[in-house]
């Protein structure tokens, strides 16, 4: 064992070496939690009109970018690796054109009955179907930007609600 470093011990994913570990949530009491995120992947207006009138190269551009999220999120502890696996109950993902972006604003939200929470669940989701809408529509064009993935909110669990602070133009 090394040496002990410093007092890690009020750092929930330290051990006293201030190595990494996985958090014990043996003792949380199991509670409803929900997170939802949200980004954007920005495009060019002929892009986005491409993709709505389903002439896109790849085929069903927001289907597959739909389940790519789904998937992600069922996958999350797989991906992040201090992340617990959950039984996750739900997991819905929207995907809405916005024209003055122009491109899409994605929301997931994922619902659990567990002892810690669904964040980094929602966040992945919103990550992975922005990779795939890029991937499925890559060939319309590079230059599309994914942006401003965040938590909007999360619910239950010891720490409490969480809602993000409306953002200003």
């Amino acid at each position: 064992m090394p040496e002990e470093k410093n007092n890690f011990n009020s750092l929930s994913h330290l051990n006293a070496y201030g190595e990494a570990q996985m958090v014990d949530i043996s003792a949380k009491k199991t509670t409803r939690r929900q997170a939802v995120a949200i980004g954007n992947i920005r495009m060019s207006s002929e892009t986005l009109a491409t993709i709505e009138a389903g002439n896109a190269p790849k085929g069903d551009v927001l289907g597959t970018a739909k389940i790519a999220g789904i998937m992600a999120a069922k996958q999350t502890a797989n991906l992040i690796p201090l992340c617990h696996p959950l039984p996750i109950h739900k997991i819905e993902v929207e995907i809405t054109p916005n024209y003055d972006l122009p491109g899409y604003q994605i929301t997931a939200t994922v619902t659990v009955k567990a002892e810690t929470g669904v964040e980094m669940e929602a966040l992945t989701a919103v990550s992975i179907t922005a990779l795939t809408l890029y991937d499925m529509a890559k060939a319309l064009e590079k230059s599309m930007q994914i942006e401003e993935i965040r938590l909007l909110s999360k619910t239950g669990g010891k720490s409490g609600d969480y809602f993000a602070a409306a953002k200003s133009s």
